[in-house]
């Protein structure tokens, strides 16, 4: 028997249930990319407000693959969160997601839909790759096969981009105002960056449609839940739970956070109620959680990847990793970021290795792994920016780099293929992995200007310190070099 509203009064009563009537939800918002992220993270702070207004329910498009809907259309959108830590656990079921489309499947009942005057806001988790923009200057990219094909195909489009143009421009046809524009990525300015993109998007393909677009309203959003993939297990466990079975639950951390530029002229849920913060520069919030947090995260995955720690606790645990991380962001994270009166930065970092320490939480090494190619410069390199003008040190931001070289030539420290999910990992592997010596590599993939701009990559200090960090990590081994930060 699945999860269902038919079978929503089978639940044990330890089991939180909705709050309002799924089946009386009316679409307001629609999702691009509605991955486990979404649903333990927007999807729940709209879940918590829904029975005050009904008409904030979500439909969730999945851009790439039909497994989400395929998972979730015969639960009705309902599925089961199980918030965890090494404490104790809570199982509550989500009902905010009413409607599941796959955009490659049927790209007119997306547009229709995000056309549709009831959709006020368009939300986005994408992640960095699917903005088809260049990382390094946050420009698109008008040479990504996805932009060329939606230019020329604007009614059948492929990239979250292209969807948005077109569903602009039958709203501008008919004259409904345009959508919110809502990035929830982890991008630095993730609004502004969305919106020049969409622009330069619509500039191609027609000024006029263009000039509208400059108008409409994209507020940046910092987000913050650790959200790993959902695995056979956690599928098993959680249908025996709750005694019916769930194609697709979803598993967290108790913390979360949503901070959110308040700019939506055609309104919004009342999420401040939930728990998101509202404010009119969100910059220093999301500057403070991409290196610190996501800084971290990056560190961790790939040198407890390559150390052999399948999960961010066991990478944690390996001796020397705590301090390394502890280190990098006290001493070269924290003095970069700009002030934020009222809030405790030594508390923040406190409850972050609290957070990475949960052993409840398994968060795989190679899952925060993918795409580095566009998660270094927001994450690592703009911090190594900073203190390369302040003429300050970086040698554990550097080792996080260097750790990522050696993760993305593909090799693991015995010769064994690494499995690397990377748009750039052909390009990659092909320039790097047939050099055996530190400085041939760091030579190769510094020319990677996407990655690491102009200025980086011309920047001899910051190569020779390249060189030598890897250099440790390929003599003495990811574990080695950690251990010395003991």
């Amino acid at each position: 028997m699945r999860l269902s509203r038919q079978t929503l009064d089978r639940l044990p009563a330890t089991v939180e249930r909705p709050d309002y009537d799924p089946a009386r939800l009316a679409v307001g918002i629609v999702h691009l990319g509605i991955g486990a992220f979404h649903r333990a993270h927007q999807a729940v702070f709209t879940d918590a407000v829904l029975a005050d207004d009904p008409s904030w329910g979500i439909c969730g498009v999945s851009l790439r693959s039909p497994e989400t809907r395929d998972a979730l259309a015969p639960q009705d959108g309902l599925y089961t969160l199980k918030v965890q830590d090494g404490e104790g656990e809570e199982v509550q079921v989500i009902g905010s997601v009413v409607e599941l489309l796959c955009a490659p499947e049927d790209p007119e009942a997306v547009l229709a839909r995000m056309a549709n005057p009831a959709t006020r806001i368009v939300s986005l988790t994408i992640t960095e790759k699917g903005y088809c923009h260049n990382p390094a200057t946050g420009k698109l990219d008008e040479g990504h096969p996805d932009v060329v094909h939606d230019l020329q195909n604007p009614a059948r489009p492929k990239s979250a981009v292209g969807f948005i143009v077109e569903a602009l421009a039958r709203r501008a046809s008919a004259g409904v105002p345009p959508f919110t524009l809502l990035s929830c990525d982890n991008l630095p300015s993730n609004g502004h960056v969305l919106k020049n993109v969409v622009t330069r998007f619509a500039e191609l393909r027609d000024p006029a449609l263009a000039n509208i677009i400059r108008e409409l309203a994209s507020p940046s959003t910092m987000v913050d839940r650790i959200v790993p993939a959902t695995t056979e297990k956690d599928r098993s466990d959680i249908s025996a739970a709750i005694g019916v079975v769930d194609a697709w639950p979803i598993v967290t951390e108790p913390f979360r956070q949503w901070v959110v530029e308040d700019d939506f002229p055609l309104g919004r849920p009342a999420w401040e109620k939930a728990g998101v913060v509202f404010v009119d520069d969100v910059a220093v919030f999301e500057m403070m959680k991409l290196r610190l947090l996501n800084g971290s995260h990056s560190t961790l995955a790939y040198l407890g990847y390559l150390a052999g720690a399948e999960t961010v606790a066991e990478a944690m645990a390996l001796p020397g990793m705590e301090a390394l991380i502890e280190g990098l962001m006290v001493e070269e994270v924290s003095p970069t970021l700009p002030a934020l009166p009222g809030f405790d930065l030594a508390a923040y970092r406190r409850a972050l290795l609290q957070r990475f320490r949960n052993p409840a939480l398994r968060h795989r090494t190679w899952q925060i792994a993918m795409d580095g190619s566009q998660k270094l410069p927001q994450r690592l390199l703009g911090t190594i920016r900073d203190r390369i003008a302040a003429k300050a040190s970086y040698d554990r931001l550097a080792l996080g780099v260097a750790a990522w070289m050696r993760y993305a030539r593909g090799l693991d420290e015995k010769g064994a293929a690494i499995d690397v999910r990377d748009p750039l990992a052909g390009r990659i592997a092909a320039a790097a992995q047939p050099l055996p010596r530190p400085e041939e590599i760091v030579a190769a993939l510094l020319r990677v200007t996407e990655v690491f701009g102009e200025d980086l990559s011309s920047d001899e200090a910051f190569r020779d310190t390249l060189v030598r960090t890897l250099a440790t990590l390929m003599s003495k081994g990811a574990a080695a070099a950690v251990k010395s930060f003991a």
